[in-house]
């Protein structure tokens, strides 16, 4: 694969220390106002001192790397999750750190899917985008990239990268990426993690949440799956769903596994039709994965009446994993393993930190 790269000279060669890949993939971050033709079109990146003349003074060198064809992240898609990771499994050896340019709208599920393409990642793949483009004067695009870069780029005393793990970072929070959402259309503060701490704040210092963060790990060699199995889906529980709709979803041909949306703590109706409709697609080989629609909190399969049912016939409980986590989590299980019994084991077990047992 061929790909437009731009090396950025920062500081003086004798200064440098570390090197980051940016990969810009697309989205609101790298679109600039086309005076005469009154409208946003994408920036190019070799202009990217002059949009964001801060870079020239950070002390790490800096290479961009733009997709052939960036996209609005609307349109992001399983197959570009996995040039994404073989693009850094490629540069892995050449750079000490990765910051991908996204947009918004599906950050969360492209931080959730590299989490776990990227298996014994010791290295840090932070996403960041923006809510305004980067040529509008109130742009948080700026602000976002820099620090991006600066976490990126962090070491601990002993030289050893502070984190090694895909992350997000958005509004001066570093969050998980496998445990973020995207909970603001209109706000700069668009990402939260309701079910685990921040791993950083960058304030006028960056603060580490250490006890939070993903240790570094000696001696781990970066694997990278390559297969995503697209043959998953939600089903989101609402009071007066129907059996038409239900039966739609959890009999369609080729199905292996869906993400049920439940209420509160995991809970469902208990209507027979229901119960029979999961038996019966469980009988048949199909996982489901119980998430909360909740944000905050988890499922308690059993904790209550309406959810007992669901914990005898096999659904397994996604505890307090986001459903952008669960249903990549799914796609990634199914991408390695074809017995339903052992994809139901590891969906219910953690395997990036995106859920707790």
């Amino acid at each position: 694969m061929t790909y437009n790269k731009i090396h950025i000279a920062t500081a003086s060669p004798e200064l440098t220390v570390g090197s980051v890949l940016v990969i810009y993939t697309g989205g609101t971050l790298g679109m600039v106002y086309e005076v005469k033709e009154k409208q946003l079109v994408p920036f190019h990146f070799d202009q990217i001192i002059e949009r964001v003349p801060e870079i020239s003074r950070l002390n790490f060198d800096i290479t961009f790397l733009s997709l052939n064809e960036p996209i609005d992240s609307s349109n992001m898609n399983p197959d570009i999750w996995i040039e994404l990771a073989t693009i850094i499994a490629d540069e892995y050896t050449h750079y000490d750190s990765f910051v991908i340019l996204h947009g918004t709208d599906t950050m969360a599920y492209t931080a959730s899917a590299l989490s776990y393409l990227l298996e014994d990642l010791n290295k840090p793949v932070i996403l960041t985008g923006a809510q305004l483009p980067i040529g509008v004067a109130r742009s948080d695009a700026r602000e976002n990239v820099i620090t991006a870069l600066e976490l990126a780029s962090a070491r601990n005393s002993e030289g050893l990268p502070v984190i090694s793990e895909v992350c997000v970072y958005f509004n001066s929070m570093l969050l998980r990426g496998n445990r973020s959402k995207k909970q603001e259309s209109s706000n700069f503060n668009a990402f939260h993690s309701e079910n685990y701490p921040y791993l950083a704040n960058a304030g006028v210092r960056i603060e580490y949440n250490w006890p939070y963060i993903k240790p570094f790990e000696p001696g781990k060699t970066l694997q990278v799956q390559k297969r995503l199995d697209t043959n998953v889906a939600f089903l989101k529980m609402f009071p007066g769903i129907n059996a038409r709709v239900v039966h739609s979803i959890l009999q369609m041909e080729g199905l292996k596994g869906v993400v049920l949306e439940t209420y509160g703590a995991g809970n469902a109706t208990t209507d027979q039709w229901f119960l029979d409709a999961v038996a019966q697609a469980i009988s048949r080989g199909m996982v489901l994965f119980n998430v909360s629609q909740c944000d905050g909190g988890r499922v308690a399969q059993g904790h209550y009446e309406t959810s007992r049912f669901l914990k005898q016939v096999g659904v397994v409980s996604g505890s307090d994993i986001t459903a952008e986590a669960a249903i990549t989590k799914m796609m990634y299980v199914f991408g390695r393993e074809n017995d339903p019994a052992k994809c139901a084991r590891m969906l219910a077990t953690p395997l990036r930190g995106e859920m707790s047992i």
